[in-house]
């Protein structure tokens, strides 16, 4: 009893992190084009939230493999507290050189903030699940990484109707404020000692890592590029530049794409039921589901270019886009737990995360870069091309069904 209400406080934590971490994403991203930056510009103000991610997974394992889960989910919350804060601050008479510094300084700090709360509760769903039970493990993940999502994709239409109804410093402090509470309700009934090992781990262990932990981290690497490439600027600002669309349009329909996108994860082990044969999925399943969402995005890209309606192309071509990736990364997420022993847990899962952000910091500095020079179309060609990379790399991963430990 006590391991479901533990895992309950870990999740509802996660959830309230979540809708807060989507709606400043979109919060800074629309309040940013609206006062003019470029693509490239916009896109820079995220980059030190992907590369503070990628140092945060490779060290937070180790962190809470040591401290224990809670201190780096207490960590966590409490950073983007401060950086929600900290953004409303912002002043509009401010220089653009040094306005863009402030943000891309508390964005890092968001960004250390996301991958401490991630990394904590995703290794706490393997310490909580039986021993052996393949199938509940499967699950718990679809469950927790889909209602993510879906929370995340309710935060992206949240900051842009609070943006459009109370502006940009009212929002922040509104989504500190709520965000404070959750904070409060972990730190009181989560228990300390949940995720810190009996044993001593030294720090180069973050680093030492089996062979298929390094080939599905990879994998993952440009899985999630593919995704940010064309997902973190070039879409919305396609949306409102070349569409006209305002910020509760832009995102609405990110929200839907992402609440679509967590509702397929959640359901995923119904969804390849039929496929795996009642089995779970293999290291063949993720090579599968990369080619399929490669061969589609070249046919939006194709779809683009050619100027076919955009209700086509990029409305239903990358909600079929989202269906593909979210199984696709509803079966990464449970191998990364199948190939974990439990001691290792959270510096595995750390290692994992921290090239899920290197994907997303490339992505999101391509996205602004490529879509700069060839629009949404040459967005989507250079997503193809690194999800053609996550496929062929899966191909190496074990095809034999691995016993849980």
């Amino acid at each position: 009893m006590s391991e479901l209400r533990n895992y309950a406080l870990v999740t509802g934590a996660y959830w309230g992190f979540t809708l807060t971490d989507g709606a400043l994403r979109m919060l800074v991203l629309l309040h940013f084009h609206a006062l003019g930056y470029t693509a490239l510009q916009i896109a820079m103000l995220f980059l030190l939230y992907e590369f503070c991610g990628v140092i945060t997974n490779l060290v937070g394992g180790w962190i809470g493999a040591q401290l224990g889960l809670k201190v780096t989910l207490f960590a966590g919350l409490t950073l983007q507290i401060v950086a929600l804060g900290g953004l409303g601050l912002l002043d509009p008479a401010w220089s653009v050189l040094f306005s863009v510094c402030y943000v891309m300084g508390l964005q890092a700090l968001a960004g250390i903030a996301k991958d401490l709360t991630k990394m904590s509760s995703k290794s706490a769903i393997k310490l909580l699940v039986p021993h052996q039970a393949d199938g509940l493990l499967f699950k718990w993940v679809a469950i927790l990484t889909g209602s993510k999502n879906a929370l995340k994709g309710l935060g992206f239409f949240l900051g842009g109707l609070l943006l459009a109804t109370l502006g940009f410093r009212p929002a922040l402090w509104l989504l500190a404020g709520g965000l404070a509470l959750v904070l409060l309700m972990t730190f009181l009934f989560l228990p300390r000692e949940i995720g810190r090992t009996q044993k001593r781990t030294k720090f180069s262990a973050i680093l030492a890592k089996s062979r298929e932990i390094n080939l599905l981290s990879a994998a993952r690497l440009f899985l999630f590029g593919s995704r940010d490439i064309w997902f973190v600027v070039g879409l919305p600002v396609f949306l409102a530049a070349n569409l006209g669309w305002n910020h509760t349009q832009v995102g609405g329909f990110l929200a839907l794409w992402v609440i679509g996108y967590g509702g397929v994860q959640a359901f995923a082990p119904r969804l390849l039921k039929s496929f795996l044969a009642g089995g779970t999925p293999r290291g063949g399943t993720a090579s599968l589901g990369a080619f399929a969402l490669a061969i589609l995005t070249v046919l939006i890209a194709i779809g683009v270019m050619l100027g076919f309606s955009p209700w086509l192309t990029v409305v239903a071509g990358l909600a079929l886009f989202g269906l593909i990736f979210a199984v696709n990364s509803s079966v990464h997420s449970y191998l990364i737990l199948a190939y974990t022993e439990h001691e290792e847990v959270a510096l595995n899962v750390g290692f994992y995360y921290m090239a899920n952000a290197a994907g997303r910091l490339v992505g999101t500095l391509l996205s602004g870069i490529v879509f700069q020079l060839a629009g949404l179309a040459g967005c989507l060609w250079v997503s193809a091309g690194f999800v053609l990379l996550a496929g062929g790399i899966s191909l190496l991963l074990p095809r034999a069904r691995r016993r849980m430990t």
